[in-house]
């Protein structure tokens, strides 16, 4: 197998760490194949898009979601590091309002497998990080929704002691995100 899969505390979200062969001139790792995710998953996932952005240290995106037209998203950083987070927002779930967070870095070349149904948002820990990622269904301005990144009620536990003095940097938009008690969800 190409790469081990690891649950997270979320069911159905997934940490994928690939099998990476290098020596001196560098390293090799096949970043997605459907086959072997198939198999190793036992998800049949079609992605349909790829986005690729870049933030400064402190920079919090998220939490972002699409009520109409959801997206299952295969995310991973291919320079600096980030602490990424999922919430569950499949009403009646019994994992409903939880989350789960983990790092990843170009060096530990983890990906995540965030199914449709959850809000998704990281914070960059290095100077600089690439973020990139697949996603299951098309960007949909109109459907975008944004959870507030620090609502009591899901108390997430962002890692901003690692960046000192800085405070997260956010958009006007993931400033004003909805609290889960006034937030669009999935039925």
């Amino acid at each position: 197998m190409p790469f081990t899969v690891t649950p997270t505390a979320l069911s159905d979200v997934l940490i994928l760490e690939p099998k990476v062969f290098g020596d001196e001139r560098g390293f090799f790792f096949e970043s997605f194949n459907e086959r072997d995710f198939l198999s190793a998953t036992g998800l049949s996932v079609h992605f349909v898009q790829d986005n690729h952005s870049q933030s400064k240290k402190g920079v919090l995106r998220g939490l972002h979601y699409q009520v109409e037209q959801p997206q299952g998203k295969l995310v991973r950083v291919t320079q600096g590091e980030v602490f990424d987070v999922c919430v569950n927002l499949k009403r009646g779930h019994p994992q409903f309002g939880h989350w789960a967070g983990t790092h990843l870095s170009a060096a530990n070349k983890r990906q995540l497998w965030i199914p449709p149904g959850f809000a998704h948002g990281f914070l960059v820990l290095s100077d600089s990080t690439d973020f990139m990622y697949k996603t299951t269904g098309y960007y949909s301005p109109t459907a975008e929704r944004c959870l507030l990144w620090n609502d009591p009620a899901l108390s997430i536990q962002w890692p901003l002691a690692a960046l000192g003095e800085l405070g997260p940097i956010l958009t006007p938009k993931d400033q004003a995100g909805m609290p889960l008690a006034n937030a669009s969800v999935f039925d």
